[in-house]
Parts: structure tokens; C-alpha cells; sequence
């Protein structure tokens, strides 16, 4: 599976190896191009998973602000609903990037 944004893939994983939550697919940390990420001031924190990462991806000229986020530390309680760790699996922003 992977993500891109105006048809250059940031992201590029085995669906075996994504975690969905919540309608959203993650791809694990290695699966990115991680050249084009930097982090965001965006701050949020999920009430259940923890605080997020936001992250801006720079494809071209362009960049797509909060385009990306992650749980570098999500909350240990949070892996049984989920069924694995998920920590720094990245997740993207549907209005941006295109996941399938």
C-alpha cells in the first residue's frame, strides 16, 4: 500500500504491515521516505492514545502542513485496543494524501 501526495510515494508498505485505528491506515517508521517528514508544532494529545506528533511533508516545493502524525509514545493501555504497538507508525490526512 502506499501514500502519496501529487503521485510522489512518501510511504510504501505491505497492508500485512499497516495498523488500522480508527479508519485510518499507519504505516510503520520504516516504510516512509523519511527525507521528506519534518515535525510540526501542531500539538494534540488523544484522549486514549496519547500525544501526537504532527508532521509536515515537503514533496517539490511544496509543503503539506500537518499532512501526517504519529504516537511516538502512545499510552501502553492503548496496544490492547489496538492489538499491537503502534508506536511511531505514521498515519495521513485524507484531505492531502492519497492512501490505497
Amino acid at each position: 500500500m502506499q501514500a502519496t501526495i501529487d503521485g510522489t510515494v512518501v510511504a510504501d508498505a505491505p497492508e500485512s504491515e499497516l495498523v488500522t485505528i480508527e479508519g485510518n491506515f499507519y504505516f510503520p517508521p520504516s516504510s516512509l521516505k523519511s527525507e521528506l517528514f519534518s515535525n510540526s508544532d501542531t500539538p494534540y494529545t488523544c484522549p486514549w492514545k496519547g500525544v501526537a506528533q504532527y508532521h509536515d511533508v515537503s514533496v517539490g516545493d511544496a509543503v503539506h502542513h500537518d499532512a501526517a502524525w504519529s504516537y511516538p509514545d502512545p499510552y501502553p493501555a492503548s496496544f490492547d485496543r489496538v492489538g499491537q504497538d503502534y508506536s511511531g507508525y505514521v498515519a495521513f490526512d485524507k484531505s492531502q494524501v492519497s492512501v490505497g
